[in-house]
């Protein structure tokens, strides 16, 4: 008898896609509108052209950070869907700390200021592992509401204390500068950042399926109890998940200032960061399994 388990990475996030296109065509037909031309138009709008495939990948590389930091705490068991405001404080902190340390050489100041970007999203979404791990509260709904406050926090910052003053009609902090933007990759017309999602994406693979420390988040995340039975610091693994997930978010809203935006304003909240739950969300247990081809 054939073992169908060894090719779970397969079909079950085909299963995923083609019951969630199938939920989605029976929607615009109830409204009134065909399914068909829908599809038609999302294809030509992603796929039909040079332009669109470069759009599609534009928009892929914070979605790519954005999924992971879902999808690493989920290996602890955490449920997390608070990425987009944890996004726009790595976002707002990478574009202020671009004015402070504008004396230092672009390369230089594209690392620290993103550095700057990733530790402001762990500490932001550590809060939640914290409430989690001491208080017991629910990560999902914790982290909803952290990134309602942080996107506060993120619109009070930019139309009040750092707002550039020749930004009118769009509030907007003051801009990185052209010479400290991330270049693009030969021949894609696309920027490094979507490079880094792919690099962070195999790593985390690697942390998650090859460490200790993996292994240690997916039996905290699959009985809580056998982990503090067997002496894990469940506490501690809980809060470094949220942490890991809180930077990946933080670096996809620097990577955001210093490839697309150059500064912070409302459309660095646009880029999608919560649909990106949904993706690696088909499976919360092990949403890895999708990178791995069976063997």
């Amino acid at each position: 008898m054939h073992d169908w388990s060894r090719y779970e990475g397969v079909w079950i996030p085909l299963l995923a896609t083609v019951g969630g296109l199938a939920v989605f065509m029976v929607f615009v037909w109830s409204i009134g509108q065909s399914p068909w031309e829908v599809l038609q138009v999302i294809y030509e709008g992603a796929f039909a052209s040079a332009f669109s495939w470069k759009n599609t990948l534009l928009r892929s590389a914070p979605l790519i950070l954005t999924g992971l930091a879902v999808a690493l705490p989920a290996q602890a068991g955490l449920m997390m869907i608070g990425a987009e405001g944890t996004l726009g404080l790595g976002a707002l902190m990478a574009a202020a700390s671009a004015q402070w340390l504008h004396a230092l050489p672009p390369m230089a100041l594209i690392v620290c200021c993103c550095a700057l970007g990733a530790a402001t999203g762990a500490a932001w979404m550590a809060l939640t592992g914290v409430l989690r791990a001491y208080r017991g509260l629910n990560e999902t709904i914790t982290s909803l509401l952290l990134s309602y406050i942080a996107i506060a926090l993120f619109n009070h910052m930019v139309e009040g204390p750092l707002r550039d003053p020749s930004s009118l009609n769009k509030p907007s902090t003051y801009p990185v500068g052209d010479a400290n933007l991330i270049g693009t990759i030969p021949g894609l017309d696309v920027h490094w950042g979507l490079m880094v999602g792919v690099i962070v994406a195999i790593m985390g693979q690697i942390l998650v399926s090859r460490t200790t420390l993996g292994f240690a988040m997916r039996i905290a995340g699959g009985n809580v109890r056998a982990a503090r039975l067997v002496g894990l610091p469940v506490a501690g693994l809980l809060i470094g998940a949220c942490a890991i997930g809180g930077a990946l978010a933080g670096l996809a809203g620097s990577i955001e200032i210093f490839a697309v935006q150059t500064s912070a304003n409302a459309s660095v909240l646009r880029v999608m960061a919560i649909p990106a739950f949904w993706s690696p969300s088909w499976r919360a247990r092990n949403p890895w399994r999708w990178c791995r081809w069976p063997s």
